[in-house]
Formats: structure tokens, C-alpha cells, sequence
């Protein structure tokens, strides 16, 4: 919990989560940036596919689940969608039950691209459109990445944006060093709010 309250931009938003005090309303409030997924067990200096990747998540999927955040279900692996004859695979899929809406997830294993951008929204529209039903919420996709432009990200996406989440990925929890420059960025955001007050 200190290291997600550490990496989040809301802390007051995980916290009120954490404690049962709120129900989340937006995927942002659910869904964890950076992601640690040591548990997979992947090799520091070994390169790995996207499917080598997929089939790890799919081997530890209840801590997977659980580092998702909460009330994640698990529905379907390289869901088949076809498309005026053209197929696409989606990497996972899942339904959160406290946001009552699908969850895609496409998995990259370098620098998030804008074209991964396009590839998911594609995904999330076909999934609001021919698999939500009318009660339940829009569909959130997350890019599950390695690395990410956040300006990149923000420009791609539109302006009002809640659905698309692009979130990196650690195979292995930070070192001592960068829990401790981490807590000085924050000391130091915090100086800067009190400054500007």
C-alpha cells in the first residue's frame, strides 16, 4: 500500500478505496500504474515475447488479479473478434464488477506506440458495441506497456478521456534507492503545494 500510495497522482482517492470509504467511479481509481508483476517469475536479462508475457499472466492469474486491483473476473485469452472478415485478437480480457464494465488488455513489451493506442480504442468501440449490455459501463482497455510517453499518451487520446489507461509494467519491486528518491519527488510536490498556497 505505501508504494502504490507513493506512485499514485490521487492519494487521497487510493486511500478512500483502500478503505472501503468510496466506491471507485472511474478505471483510474482501480487500475494500478506502474503495475509489479515479480510474481511472473521472468528473468532480469532474458528478452521475452508478448506471449511470453501472456502465458505468465495466464500461469499466476490469481496474483495477477489481485495486482490488477479490485473486483477483477477473469472472462477470456485472445478473444477471436471478427470484423467484416478480418480477425483480431485481444490479449485479456476481464470484467470488473464494481465498475460493472468489460476490461480489455493489450500487452506490450516495448515503448507504448500511438499505434497501440488506435489498436486498443478499436478494441474498447467493438466492445461497447456489440458485447456491453445496455446497464452496464463503458468498457476500459488498458495497454499494459514496458515504457510510456505520458504526453504521447494524453495527445493521442481525446481531451475527456475515462476509458483507455496506458500502464507500465515492472517485472521486479523498486530497489531501496528508488523507494527513497521516490519519497524525496514526493516531499518535494508536496513543498511545492504548500509554496503555492
Amino acid at each position: 500500500m505505501y508504494e502504490r500510495l507513493l506512485m499514485s497522482n490521487d492519494v487521497e482517492s487510493v486511500l478512500a478505496v483502500a478503505r472501503a470509504e468510496k466506491l471507485p467511479t472511474e478505471a483510474k481509481e482501480i487500475i494500478k500504474d506502474p503495475m509489479v508483476l515479480e510474481f511472473l517469475g521472468l528473468k532480469r536479462e532474458a528478452s521475452y515475447y508478448e506471449k511470453d508475457l501472456e502465458n505468465a499472466i495466464i500461469t499466476h492469474l490469481q496474483d495477477f488479479i489481485l495486482e490488477l486491483g479490485n473486483g477483477f473476473a477473469f472472462v477470456a485469452r485472445q478473444k477471436r473478434i471478427h470484423i467484416e472478415g478480418d480477425e483480431y485478437f485481444v490479449d485479456l480480457v476481464f470484467y470488473n464488477r464494481l465498475l460493472q464494465s468489460f476490461v480489455v488488455i493489450e500487452i506490450k513489451t516495448q515503448k507504448l506506440t500511438h499505434q497501440d493506442i488506435g489498436q486498443l480504442q478499436m478494441y474498447v468501440n467493438y466492445y461497447d458495441r456489440y458485447e456491453k449490455q445496455s446497464y452496464e459501463n463503458p468498457t476500459i482497455g488498458i495497454l499494459l506497456c514496458t515504457d510510456k510517453n505520458d504526453a504521447m499518451v494524453k495527445i493521442t487520446l481525446p481531451k475527456n478521456n475515462n476509458t483507455i489507461i496506458a500502464s507500465k509494467y515492472q517485472l521486479y519491486l523498486p530497489t531501496e534507492q528508488q523507494l527513497i528518491d521516490e519519497v524525496k519527488k514526493e516531499i518535494e510536490k508536496l513543498d511545492n503545494k504548500d509554496i503555492e498556497q
